[in-house]
């Protein structure tokens, strides 16, 4: 007789602890049925893994389920996992009906990263049991502490239960418990226990593993050679030991009077069931724990080649409870030696928790790189050339988050991520694909009603996340047919304001105020202004050429009822600034603009998926992103250059926000660098990163990155399939400075050092307000038509560093502060035309090249509102040159004594104020006349003192 069939005979179940497809679909699982006995299969993280990361047998699956649509990498592994189980239930459903439900299971564990997770594991438990489908299903719960009250309440509802990575007979007793206490809740509710099954899985070879170890260790330590040979007749004994005193607990419990109540209602005992029984020690036998566990009401799950060994040369006999008292003196021999028994189980579940987690991590890694290579130019790459040192330190910390399971914690809301204070709080950007994608609608109706409403013209009113998304958008998409055309304004200088009015007809406009918190200056008084200008030209209520984007409840929401305006689209107040171009903040202006949004935040998901809380760190882009990031921080390397091809070079811009903003605070930051033009390696030193963002078929800064690799700087390639999947680089770059900012150890949301500035503003333009003038400056020196301004310290230290009476000497004194590290900052509160950017990035590029330091260009007051907390609240290493100017002419704001001049020099004070409060170098130059003449000058000076 077969020896696997023999077991039958003695009240054994054998199951096979293994499944894949082909094994099903080929019929090699029904002929181990029928040839073997086989009555139960059981799966684990392993072996999925083995099965869909080792082979391409799932493939045509997998690129099946993608032509219907991409899908979260969870979900592509569900689809085939929960299949497989359906198909091997249906082939042990002859068994399970012939035996009347007393066997014939198949398993599938919940995710092992709950198994610290008692609600956790409750939800996943119910779901997996409905989405199988299966009566003869065994859902697979660990023994965990966390464990014990779901097994109980799972047993309750009518689930059938296989408890897994159980090693302790103590443990062991609180499960057979749980269940019992389940049924008998069950029952009370009426249920039918008769259909309730529940195996305990009782881990046997790596005890033995563990135990045999430290035995080893005591017989190197022991002198006595008589102790020597006691000590090794205890190896290979001990895992056995322990199970037959687990079997008698069994044995107590079902002769309780207890027991027996729940059995006249047709309750089916917990059968233990003998885990890990492939042999791992090749000196013994190759069946050994088989052979010795075998009893009535128990279950005995092998992989193939102990299956395979067994029918070959096994021996069937009654063996569980024979040799008992020897049983138990091997324990107590084992104690006596100084090992605990409770110590090692105790070390072997949290490692088999260890293990699960960590072949979930490779399952899963290995289904999202499947799933990556699927897509192909659906999703966009990335490639690392980060030189030894970064390569390693990234490595480690890729290693770290995937051990603390730090992606899933991001996902989850965990504080402890960052900082442990108010993080959670601003996490809603995360799921923001999903929720968008649900409010399609809405979104398309706003946009056929500004279709048939004839808009030339579409103005973004707004600042920083409000106003840099939004710009990418106007700047990335073409102009759709029938669609106005989208500009932005976010800023206070009064030519801006003036040129943005001139190239718009403002009785065919759409304004946009956009305001998170609807108390932001500049939105405000641009709303005021052009309320009244449209009001004034047009013959309409000037409320029908408004919408607004707030969150619920604001001062602008209150604003936009009253005066009419047509729409108020609500952001999500768990949505930060910086964070919310993938929400109504970006995604009214684009509707308005006419982009396929449906389009966009398909693209938008892909990488929203490929980011998960599913994809391990090692296949997470957005995560690998971002501790490459921080560990170039780590290293020093804390400026980040940013490069793009020309259509999404506007990219930038929204990146130096999102960056700085979030990162810049406490005394560390990556202070990021947008528009500065690649130049040769020898300009550059060592505190340099490169991030460049390629179009499909731009290679025109190829050959310099390959030269800056060379020589050593880390370099980081994305590149982008098309424009219109800059909504996938949105997503990447949030979780990128998100985990950024964990690796350096800062808040990613919050932003106390712009708050510093906005309280000089209003102070100065309230004493505007009172007194119908700003307070009095006096200049340190006048040169022709600029004029020098800083605060006592920094004047004392640039006179004594030669400055006297021209600028260049000021600008020779304080350009020599310019340390190695160091980064040079010119702050411009003027037009931000096309002039003008041209001569700031003049004088930005000669300061670069001759002091071989990173350099930032920033036009006020828009960059308050982004790189501007990061200059103030991270490290003391900037240099900065604030470059005022007379206003040429004015423009008043509605309602208020300050005009849009006078509210621009207030925040440009209010900055400068703040960075010398904070120790900061600094200097202002101020034009009186014409700006463009006053920059030539300032260029001038700027070669000058370089020279």
């Amino acid at each position: 007789m077969n020896p696997l069939k023999e077991l039958q005979t003695h009240g054994q179940s054998i199951w096979l602890d293994f499944l894949a497809r082909g094994f099903i679909a080929k019929g090699d699982l029904k002929a181990m049925v029928e040839r073997d006995g086989v009555r139960g299969v059981t799966s684990n993280p392993s072996i999925f893994e083995k099965a869909i990361g080792s082979s391409d047998e799932y493939d045509a699956t997998f690129e099946k389920l993608l032509k219907g649509g991409d899908r979260s990498v969870i979900d592509l592994y569900e689809a085939v996992a929960i299949e497989d189980i359906q198909n091997a239930a249906d082939v042990l459903k002859p068994t399970y009906d012939e035996l009347d439900g007393r066997d014939g299971f198949v398993s599938l564990e919940v995710s092992p990263y709950l198994a610290r997770d008692a609600e956790g594991t409750l939800t996943e438990a119910r779901r997996l049991w409905q989405a199988v489908g299966r009566e003869n299903l065994m859902v697979k719960v660990p023994g965990t502490r966390e464990g014990l009250p779901a097994i109980e309440q799972l047993t309750a509802e009518g689930l059938s239960i296989n408890i897994t990575l159980l090693f302790s007979q103590k443990v062991y007793a609180q499960v057979l418990e749980a269940y019992i206490s389940g049924l008998e809740k069950f029952a009370a509710k009426g249920g039918d226990i008769s259909k309730v099954a529940s195996v305990a899985s009782f881990f046997v070879s790596r005890i033995d593993t563990a135990a045999d170890r430290q035995i080893d260790d005591k017989i190197a330590a022991a002198n006595d050679e008589e102790r020597k040979a006691h000590l090794a007749t205890l190896k290979g004994k001990v895992a056995i030991a322990n199970a037959k005193l687990a079997y008698q607990h069994y044995k107590g419990v079902i002769t309780s009077e207890r027991w027996k109540a729940l059995e006249a209602k047709g309750a089916r005992v917990q059968r233990l069931l003998w885990a890990s029984t492939g042999t791992k020690n090749k000196a013994y036998s190759d069946v050994l724990y088989v052979e010795e566990l075998i009893g009535p009401d128990t279950v005995n799950t092998v992989p193939p080649a102990t299956l395979d060994a067994f029918r070959d040369h096994g021996k069937v006999h009654d063996t569980l409870e024979e040799n008992l008292p020897e049983a138990a003196q091997v324990l107590a021999d084992l104690a006596d030696a100084g090992i605990s028994l409770d110590s090692i189980t105790d070390h072997l579940v949290h490692d088999g928790v260890r293990l699960f987690s960590e072949a979930a991590d490779q399952l899963l890694g290995a289904v999202a790189a499947k799933r990556a290579r699927m897509l192909g130019k659906k999703i966009d790459t990335q490639a690392f050339s980060l030189g030894d040192d970064l390569t390693h330190t990234t490595k480690a910390l890729t290693d770290d988050w995937r051990a603390e399971g730090k992606g899933r914690r991001l996902w989850k809301r965990d504080a402890s991520v960052w900082t442990g204070h108010d993080e959670a709080k601003w996490l809603g950007w995360l799921d923001a694909v999903a929720r968008e994608q649900n409010s399609l609608r809405l979104y398309q109706r706003f946009a056929d009603a500004v279709k048939r409403a004839k808009f030339t013209d579409a103005v973004v009113l707004g600042m920083g996340g409000s106003s840099l998304g939004p710009e990418v958008l106007a700047t990335t998409f073409k102009q759709a047919k029938g669609f106005p055309k989208l500009h932005i304004l976010d800023s206070t200088d009064p030519a801006q304001v003036k040129r943005v009015e001139k190239s718009i007809n403002l009785t065919r406009t759409l304004f946009i105020v956009s305001s998170k918190s609807g108390g932001t200056t500049e939105p405000n008084a641009l709303m005021d202004y052009f309320f009244a200008r449209v009001e004034k030209v047009s013959g309409q209520q000037p409320g029908v050429h408004f919408v607004a984007v707030t969150d619920p409840g604001s001062s602008l929401e209150k604003v936009a009822h009253e005066r009419g305006f047509i729409h108020v689209f609500h952001g999500g107040p768990s949505i930060g600034g910086r964070y919310s171009v993938i929400s109504p903040f970006g995604l009214v202006p684009a509707a308005a603009a006419g982009i396929d949004l449906k389009k966009f935040l398909e693209s938008a998901g892909a990488m929203a998926h490929a980011c998960g809380a599913d994809v391990p760190p090692h296949e997470n882009p957005g995560i690998q992103l971002g501790l490459a990031l921080g560990a170039a921080a780590r290293a020093g390397r804390d400026k980040v250059t940013l490069s793009a091809s020309r259509q999404i070079e506007d990219f930038g811009a929204w990146t130096e926000q999102l960056i700085a903003e979030s990162t810049g605070k406490n005394g560390r930051a990556l202070i990021p660098l947008a528009d500065e033009p690649l130049g040769k390696p020898d300009v550059y030193g060592a505190d340099r990163v490169f991030v460049d963002l390629a179009l499909n078929g731009d290679t025109s800064r190829e050959a310099a990155l390959a030269a800056l690799e060379r020589a050593g700087h880390p370099v980081i390639r994305i590149a982008v399939t098309d424009a219109t999947h800059i909504g996938q680089e949105f997503f990447r770059f949030e979780i990128a400075t998100a985990v950024a900012c964990s690796v350096i150890g800062v808040n990613p949301f919050d932003q106390p050092d712009v708050e510093a500035a906005k309280v000089k503003t209003r102070e100065l333009t309230a004493a505007f307000e009172r007194d119908g003038t700003l307070p009095e400056e006096t200049p340190l020196v006048t040169d022709g038509n600029l004029s020098v301004y800083t605060d006592d310290n920094n004047a004392e230290a640039l006179r004594e560093a030669g400055a006297d009476g021209t600028v260049a000497s000021w600008l020779k004194a304080h350009f020599a502060r310019i340390e190695a590290g160091d980064y040079a900052a010119l702050l411009a509160y003027i037009d931000r035309n096309d002039k003008d950017v041209a001569a700031v990035q003049k004088a930005r590029i000669a300061i670069r090249d001759a002091k071989r330091v990173a350099t930032c260009a920033g036009f006020g007051p828009r960059f308050l509102h982004s790189t501007g907390q990061a200059y103030k609240g991270g490290p003391n290493t900037g240099v900065f040159v604030q470059i005022t100017a007379d206003d040429a002419k004015d423009l008043p704001v509605p309602g208020q004594k300050a005009s849009f001049g006078i509210i621009k020099a207030a925040q440009a004070r209010g900055d400068f104020g703040v960075l010398t409060e904070r120790d900061r170098r600094a200097l202002r130059l101020h034009i009186k006349g014409d700006v463009g003449k006053g920059l030539a000058a300032i260029n001038a000076a700027v070669a000058q003192a370089l020279s």
